[in-house]
C-alpha cells in the first residue's frame, strides 16, 4: 500500500490520467472493453460515457472484434493488469490493428504504471481509487468532477 505524499501523488497522477480517459472516451463511436460484468461495474461508477463492451459476453474473440469493427470508431482495451488480462488486450488489438479505427492500448498501460502493482483487476479501480481519496480527506465524485452514468453493457 503507498502511503502520506506517494499516496497523493498516485492519487493526483491517477485523476489527472482517469480524466483525460473519460473526456477521449465521450467522442462519439468509443467503446471500452472490459471483461466482464463486475469490470464494467466499475469502470461505470468511475463515469465513463463510452458504450462499455464485455468480452465475456459468450462470444469469441474474433467474434466480438467483429462486433467492434462494425459498431465502433474508436476502442480502448481496459483489461485486467495480470497475465490473462494482458494476453486477452494483446489478442483482441490483434484482430482490431489491421482495422480503421482508432485502437487506444495506452491508457491500460498508463493505468498499470500509476497503480504501482497495487491492483491488478479492473473491477477493483472504483473501490480502490474512492478509499485512496477517502485516506486524504478527499471525495472521489469531487476530484472527478461531475459523474454521468454510461450504457449498459454490450457484448
Amino acid at each position: 500500500m503507498v502511503r502520506g505524499t506517494e499516496a497523493t501523488d498516485v492519487l493526483e497522477e491517477f485523476v489527472e490520467l482517469w480524466q483525460r480517459f473519460r473526456a477521449a472516451s465521450a467522442a462519439p463511436g468509443t467503446f471500452v472493453v472490459v471483461e466482464g460484468e463486475r469490470d464494467r461495474r466499475s469502470v461505470a461508477r468511475l463515469g465513463i460515457p463510452a458504450t462499455i463492451f464485455l468480452l465475456h459476453g459468450g462470444h469469441t474473440l474474433a467474434a466480438s472484434a467483429a462486433r467492434l469493427v462494425r459498431t465502433a470508431r474508436r476502442v480502448s482495451i481496459l483489461t485486467d493488469w495480470d497475465t490473462e488480462g494482458g494476453h486477452l488486450a494483446h489478442r483482441l488489438a490483434e484482430f482490431l490493428e489491421a482495422e480503421r479505427l482508432d485502437l487506444d492500448l495506452e491508457t491500460r498501460r498508463r493505468l498499470a504504471r500509476t497503480l504501482r502493482g497495487e491492483l491488478v483487476h479492473v473491477e477493483g479501480l472504483y473501490g480502490w481509487a474512492r478509499r485512496l481519496a477517502e485516506k486524504q480527506g478527499d471525495s472521489l465524485d469531487t476530484l472527478l468532477g461531475a459523474v454521468e452514468p454510461a450504457d449498459g453493457p454490450t457484448g
